[in-house]
């Protein structure tokens, strides 16, 4: 019993560092904001798809392990890993067109500022 305990509690610690160290380098770079980073790649700036891309990473690394998809049968994850991987760029996509959208309506005059 004292080894799976071991285990465990290894296990927790990597995923710990893990998610640690992918946190930091977001906060890092929101914080320095390289000027290297600012060009636009389709429409968003190099920074803002690196930060989306860390949180995907983020995001399925909690789902691999919390959710301990990594014993079930690769189907099984795909199954549940897949739908994310698609929806989750696809929100994003509509909400920064959309919010580049009213931004221009609002930064143009055509409707003034309420708020």
């Amino acid at each position: 019993m004292a080894h799976a305990h071991e285990s465990n509690s290894k296990r927790i610690w990597t995923v710990f560092g893990i998610l640690s160290v992918i946190t930091i380098v977001e906060v890092a770079l929101g914080i320095i904001k390289p000027e290297s980073m600012m060009a636009l790649v389709l429409g968003m700036k190099i920074l803002n798809w690196i930060f989306i891309i860390l949180t995907l990473v983020k995001a399925y690394y909690i789902a691999w392990a919390f959710m301990h998809l990594e014993g079930e049968k690769g189907s099984f994850r795909w199954s549940i890993v897949l739908p994310l991987l698609i929806l989750i760029p696809y929100l994003a996509f509509i909400l920064l067109v959309e919010g580049n959208y009213i931004h221009d309506v609002y930064s143009q005059g055509y409707i003034s500022w309420d708020f």
